[in-house]
């Protein structure tokens, strides 16, 4: 789609709710709007081999990498509106690990799609299952959703927390306390 025909929705938009868009502080929201929109949704325009950039390296640990905290910010498919929060993802090395910046890489281009926690939750897991092969990968997404919060049921304070275990995360009870334990801290 056209940056212009794109520009002509949100003008439509606008007018659909009974907005002039030729007010003053109105005159280049279609524009603006179309360039966030795209922005929020650039997760369609990258693959896993473009972010990961051949930054996978021989190692020969297996003790657990643990990258917590990575802010995310996706769209509801439902309801167009963010869901805002933080991810948490694990791995056990098998000979490879990723460079670090890599596995927020990854959470970001899933999470610039239109989403659902659940799906982003195993896209994420599945990817670095994909990319290097570990023994065992965890990913856990505590998020609010403005879905929630702002329409609907109204409720200002819940999270939604998600999760995929695979591997050794998944059989081994002892493995996945770990994670949690050490994400919890």
């Amino acid at each position: 789609m056209q940056n212009t025909e794109m520009e002509e929705l949100f003008s439509r938009l606008i007018q659909g709710i009974g907005e002039d868009v030729t007010r003053e502080g109105l005159l280049d929201t279609p524009k603006r709007a179309a360039a966030a929109f795209r922005f929020l949704n650039n997760g369609y325009n990258r693959s896993l081999e473009n972010v990961l950039n051949n930054a996978i390296f021989e190692a020969d640990t297996e003790d657990m990498v643990i990258v917590k905290d990575i802010e995310l910010y996706s769209l509801c498919e439902h309801h167009l509106l963010p869901f805002i929060g933080k991810c948490h993802v694990a791995y056990l090395p098998k000979g490879k690990v990723i460079g670090l910046s890599k596995v927020a890489r990854i959470v970001d281009m899933y999470a610039r799609r239109l989403q659902i926690q659940e799906r982003l939750t195993n896209q994420i897991a599945t990817a670095l299952q994909t990319a290097i092969n570990p023994a065992g990968v965890a990913v856990v997404i505590e998020a609010k959703h403005l879905c929630m919060m702002m329409r609907g049921v109204e409720k200002q304070n819940s999270v939604m927390t998600t999760s995929s275990m695979l591997g050794l995360f998944r059989r081994q009870i002892s493995t996945r306390s770990e994670f949690l334990n050490l994400i919890n801290r």
